[in-house]
């Protein structure tokens, strides 16, 4: 479903990594994610008119997660108006800053530009 839904890759990598001792609270976001794509099931990826060109955009968050105050680092790529790229998942190290955070995050993001360039 991630592989097709940039919108919903967040979402779905927070819900998953209460697989093995789920609670209410993570069913009830489970259904939240449903009733979304139930209400955008027209949503398509499109490529349209625009320059041929890579386009990323990168975020990150400091802190986020509460057990290991790792930060969530995301990035989406669009070529021609259309997404071909995005990630969405928690960072490999403790930030010490929110400016440490983004920097992780830009990295990731122009490590999968130049890869894509290369095509």
């Amino acid at each position: 479903m991630v592989c097709t839904r940039p919108d919903i890759a967040h979402a779905i990598g927070t819900v998953s990594r209460f697989l093995s001792n789920p609670s209410r609270e993570h069913w009830n976001a489970v259904k939240w994610i449903m009733r979304y794509l139930h209400g955008t099931v027209d949503m398509n990826l499109c490529f349209g008119g625009d320059k041929p060109t890579l386009v990323g955009y990168s975020d990150s968050d400091m802190a986020g997660d509460v057990d290991s105050r790792k930060s969530t680092s995301g990035y989406l790529i669009k070529f021609a108006g259309g997404v071909v790229a995005w990630q969405s998942r928690l960072q490999r190290c403790v930030a010490l800053s929110t400016t440490e955070a983004e920097f992780i995050a830009i990295t990731e993001a122009c490590k999968e530009l130049l890869w894509l360039k290369k095509l």
